[in-house]
């Protein structure tokens, strides 16, 4: 990672050795690890980074794992960074959280084992990359990657280092989705041959005047690696920045990743194989917002597999068939029924598949809370239940279809090569340039 032109490596360093000293003794009562507590010298350290919504939510689950314990907050957002610091001191009883806003500053320090990343997209590989090249394990919110390279980037990384990642596909660790994908692989539905995965979409829009930064935002800091671009209102918050190009995939990645990882779950190495993608896919062309408002795309795998994958609402048939979700949901489909998992529920056809028994050889890692299997995982160094493989996979097929969609045309994906077959402009998608002094390179 390449420094920040505002502050020096040493600088950050410097800071990063001042704030340690002020870091807790951490004796009191529970510290022991009396009354069932886990005593500090024990527990894993966790740092966060990114305390928006999404990332305050992950550190609220953080805190109910007694295994851990946070240490610090990181956010180019004053406000956020506070509140998230207030949380967690609260919970703790101290005033021990120390708070930063560039995230060198964490991933430098040498007693964090951990650290959970919900920054805006175009920061997750980077944020995660700092990391574990430091030798932590992260929690990696979805999506993955801004790009293919970015994706393989981290999974390079995470091999290299040993690293313990999690993805942020929680879906993993609640049981109907576990259940609904061991039916499909022990064999209850048949000979799986076609796959429904549907999502919300992005939506238009967006202020484009400019508008001066607020007081509490490092403007420069949360663009990074992304186009120096005048500030817009409301840019960076959710309401927006989520459905921007520049700094995400949009929705056809950001929820989209969550049915099509439940689908890559059940379907295992069925949808490993290369496959051809086409489809059409609707952009909007005024205000911010430019990634995909609907999608219609259709893979179809040398292993036979077919996957539907489509913007939400789905169509009525698939509702009707399979008594589904409107806005969100994954169906597997065999030549003997069929089964629906959404996170309401999971649903059959015929309804007695639900009871069918699951042969032992196709169990799957069970994860009951997705952030203490990643606090656990750390602990005993082992892969969690959303690993790095099926992460970047997920990814890779995101990205193949939003680039077939942009392109309008149909597009084979060599799964091994990672990859357009003969397509140099397709290629070319893969990867984007990074904003100086951003780099995937390691230092």
């Amino acid at each position: 990672m390449r420094r920040n032109t505002a502050m020096t490596r040493r600088g950050f360093l410097g800071r990063t050795l001042t704030a340690a000293a002020a870091f807790p003794a951490i004796i009191p009562g529970s510290a022991l690890g009396l009354n069932g507590a886990v005593a500090p010298s024990n527990r894993v350290t966790l740092a966060c980074i990114g305390v928006g919504d999404r990332g305050h939510y992950l550190l609220t689950e953080a805190l109910q794992c007694k295994e851990a314990q946070i240490v610090a907050a990181c956010d180019v957002k004053a406000e956020r960074r506070d509140a998230a610091a207030a949380t967690i001191n609260e919970f703790y009883g101290n005033k021990d959280c120390v708070t930063f806003n560039e995230h060198e500053a964490v991933t430098s320090r040498k007693d964090i084992d951990g650290v959970v990343i919900a920054s805006c997209d175009h920061w997750h590989v980077l944020h995660a990359l700092a990391a574990v090249r430091a030798g932590k394990g992260v929690y990696v919110e979805k999506p993955l990657g801004l790009t293919a390279a970015q994706d393989q980037a981290m999974r390079a990384a995470v091999k290299k280092h040993n690293a313990v990642f999690q993805f942020g596909t929680q879906q993993r660790s609640d049981a109907k989705f576990r259940k609904a994908c061991e039916l499909v692989r022990g064999g209850a539905i048949g000979e799986l041959h076609t796959i429904y995965a549907w999502a919300p979409p992005s939506v238009a829009g967006g202020p484009t005047e400019p508008a001066p930064v607020p007081d509490t935002l490092d403007y420069d800091r949360w663009l990074g690696p992304a186009p120096a671009v005048p500030h817009t209102f409301e840019r960076e918050s959710n309401k927006w920045w989520w459905h921007i190009s520049d700094y995400a995939l949009g929705f056809i990645a950001g929820w989209g990743i969550h049915p099509v990882d439940i689908a890559l779950w059940g379907a295992g190495d069925r949808m490993r194989t290369p496959f051809q993608v086409e489809g059409t896919g609707q952009y909007p062309v005024e205000g911010l917002c430019d990634t995909a408002t609907d999608w219609k795309a259709t893979c179809v795998y040398d292993s036979g597999l077919t996957v539907e994958f489509r913007a939400a609402p789905a169509p009525r048939d698939w509702l009707e068939r399979f008594q589904a979700a409107t806005e969100h949901g994954t169906a597997f489909v065999g030549d003997r029924g069929w089964v629906q998992v959404n996170r309401r529920e999971m649903t059959c056809g015929p309804a007695e598949l639900a009871k069918a028994e699951v042969p032992e050889s196709a169990m799957l890692q069970k994860s009951n809370h997705h952030m203490r299997d990643f606090v656990t995982a750390v602990r005993e160094k082992r892969a969690p239940v959303s690993h790095i493989d099926d992460a970047v996979t997920g990814d890779l097929f995101c990205h193949a279809c939003d680039i077939a969609l942009r392109m309008n045309r149909r597009l084979r994906w060599d799964s091994a090569a990672e990859r357009f077959e003969n397509a140099d402009e397709a290629n070319a998608r893969l990867t984007r340039p990074m904003r100086a002094p951003w780099s995937l390179e390691e230092e």
